[in-house]
């Protein structure tokens, strides 16, 4: 690795983060947690719909990355892709455990930080009306369509990171959007989508 990386750590890549990481480098920890951490909260918060969860499962795949950095194997995965795999497999497993006792009332909303109280709520009322949309969705569809458009990665990423084909993210994604809209159909003024 060049010197550059060293200099700033900010410029180096996950996957040499890591190896630096594994080598003993706590510069190179700190970068890692202060890069991917946002990242792996937000994907599990999306997928779970509740923070105090989603805290435990960026913290419980954080961990499972330290564990795996002394013996990863640079060129095999992106960092971010088995990050998401993780907090992804996580996710579902603790969706299994609590299928069944979801209120879709205590879902709590998003901070947001648009400026005006009328914006504010309108936003937290759009941000719970999908949530609680996606928490309708099938497991499968609910990660596809958040890893799609809510994360941005694109289909082949997805594809890696959900085992399956990009033929088969594509009619997830799809059919996930289809149920979102027929969800959200009805709720159009309500949300404040006029239509001119």
């Amino acid at each position: 690795m060049d010197d550059m990386a060293f200099d700033d750590p900010r410029s180096a890549p996950d996957e040499a983060l890591l190896v630096l990481y594994a080598n003993g480098d706590p510069a190179a920890a700190r970068q890692l947690t202060e890069r991917l951490v946002p990242r792996v909260f937000g994907h599990a918060f999306r997928l779970l719909g509740d923070r105090a969860e989603a805290e435990d499962i960026a913290q419980e795949a954080m961990l499972r990355l330290w564990r795996v950095a002394p013996d990863w194997r640079q060129g095999e995965a992106k960092v971010t892709t088995w990050l998401y795999r993780v907090t992804a497999n996580l996710c579902t497993d603790r969706l299994r455990r609590r299928r069944g006792t979801a209120d879709i009332d205590a879902v709590p909303e998003p901070a947001d930080e648009t400026p005006g109280v009328a914006s504010r709520m309108q936003e937290a009322s759009r941000n719970a009306a999908l949530n609680a949309a996606l928490a309708e969705l099938p497991d499968r569809q609910r990660q596809a369509v958040v890893l799609r458009h809510i994360d941005g990665l694109g289909n082949p990423e997805i594809a890696e990171i959900m085992k399956i084909s990009t033929e088969a993210v594509e009619s997830l994604t799809a059919r996930g959007k289809r149920a979102l809209a027929a969800l959200l159909a009805g709720r159009r003024e309500e949300l404040g989508y006029y239509d001119d």
